[in-house]
């Protein structure tokens, strides 16, 4: 086993880091995949996601979200990454007939 690194551009304030992490926890468990660490840092590199939130939720404040990246180095197979991470976008923002917003704003590297 390989470590592997899961890479997310957030527009998130505590609780929804919390809800990613959660879902990021999930999906490596399922999956048989360790995480090894975990770096959560801002990130001015997402400020788009920032945008995102403004144009999907107007005349809301944003509160205290704030532009980050969730780095999750994981000891896993290469297979256990790719699923893992399909899990986790799917959850984030899930597929769908009806237009709909993301809980978090996101961005996958």
């Amino acid at each position: 086993m390989r470590t592997r690194t899961l890479t997310f551009g957030l527009y998130a304030d505590e609780q929804g880091l919390a809800w990613v992490r959660t879902l990021v926890e999930d999906a490596a468990g399922s999956r048989s995949a360790r995480i090894v660490s975990e770096t959560v840092t801002t990130a001015d590199g997402y400020d788009f996601l920032a945008e995102q939130w403004a144009v999907e939720h107007p005349a809301q404040s944003s509160g205290a979200r704030q532009p980050m990246e969730l780095r999750v180095h994981l000891a896993c197979s290469l297979r256990a990454w790719r699923a893992t991470r399909k899990t986790v976008i799917e959850t984030l923002c899930p597929e769908g007939p009806a237009p709909h917003t993301c809980r978090v704003p996101w961005s996958a590297a």
